[in-house]
């Protein structure tokens, strides 16, 4: 097994307070943002002999590294999503399926094989998520609205992937609009075509802060059996999409749950939900492990009312 793989991205865990004041928009204190690899609830899932990375990996941990900032409104499927587990809630990214629901990865909503969120809050046409934008909408789950894929494996992150029910529908504009998923009869692995992830999550390699803004990077989408090459065939399966970690640009801690896209027709199309990467950086050019959308296609339409674009 590669040094450091079982070091997710399991997101960012925050100590968040999210009120409603007369109708005021939600706020949300983000000041207390620390790393989930560092709270005992992550490291208690992982197998013993996985521990001794603990302490390794702390400096370990990057943003989309060797991106870029996004322009207001440029991907206005991007979504924020803030699952509660008692005092703690996890800070992930997600997508927009449908007014109703988010979809995100499986760790985002599940702190351990068993612990499912209680509920939380999503936050949809966001540019700056420190700022209540006028673009923004921010829409209470509960707990009877989080779906975790009923294969979902905590230890190893199979079947990592999730879905999410608003209380209230969003509505649709410019700033927030609906991704694209593969068709059913689409059989494409989309290797040797470009991929654009995005997200929110940390902002160097040597500091606990998350990125203020949106930010991207973009590399080739790899075929299973050349990221197989660089991790391993237990970790990397059928369900999975890879992207080139080239160039040192990735997705890294905080990014979690968020889209990986392709350019299809002149349209985007959502391919993965960032799932996983090695513990040893970001930089390293290791590469993003993805769920695979069409992998789960049937269950994502089956748990959600999304409906073909």
């Amino acid at each position: 097994m590669k040094k450091g793989s079982w070091l997710h991205w399991l997101s960012a865990v925050l100590v968040a307070s999210v009120v409603v004041v007369d109708g005021a928009p939600m706020q949300i204190d983000w000041t207390r943002v620390t790393p989930v690899e560092e709270l005992d609830h992550y490291w208690a899932r992982l197998p013993a002999e996985m521990q001794i990375y603990r302490n390794a990996s702390h400096h370990r941990v990057g943003r989309i590294t060797n991106g870029q900032e996004a322009t207001p409104g440029q991907f206005p499927y991007q979504a924020l999503v803030l699952s509660e587990f008692g005092s703690l809630t996890s800070l992930c990214g997600g997508s927009v399926l449908s007014v109703n629901f988010i979809l995100t990865a499986g760790h985002c909503v599940m702190l351990d094989q068993n612990t499912k969120s209680g509920g939380g809050t999503v936050i949809v046409g966001a540019h700056n998520r420190m700022v209540v934008e006028p673009t923004q909408q921010r829409i209470r789950f509960g707990r009877s609205g989080v779906f975790e894929h009923p294969q979902y494996t905590a230890a190893d992150l199979r079947f990592d992937v999730a879905v999410v029910r608003l209380l209230s529908p969003m509505v649709f504009t410019e700033w927030v609009h609906p991704v694209r998923l593969p068709a059913r009869n689409d059989g494409r692995l989309f290797d040797g075509l470009i991929g654009t992830v995005t997200g929110y999550g940390r902002t160097s390699d040597i500091t606990t802060t998350f990125a203020t803004i949106l930010q991207f990077t973009s590399n080739p989408v790899l075929s299973n059996g050349d990221c197989i090459v660089l991790w391993n065939a237990v970790l990397v399966e059928p369900q999975n999409v890879c992207l080139s970690g080239e160039g040192g640009r990735a997705a890294c801690n905080g990014d979690s749950g968020g889209p990986l896209t392709i350019r299809d027709g002149g349209r985007t199309l959502q391919i993965g939900i960032t799932s996983f990467g090695s513990g040893n950086g970001c930089t390293r050019g290791t590469p993003s492990v993805f769920a695979r959308t069409s992998f789960f296609l049937d269950w994502i339409r089956a748990t959600s009312d999304y409906v073909d674009q």
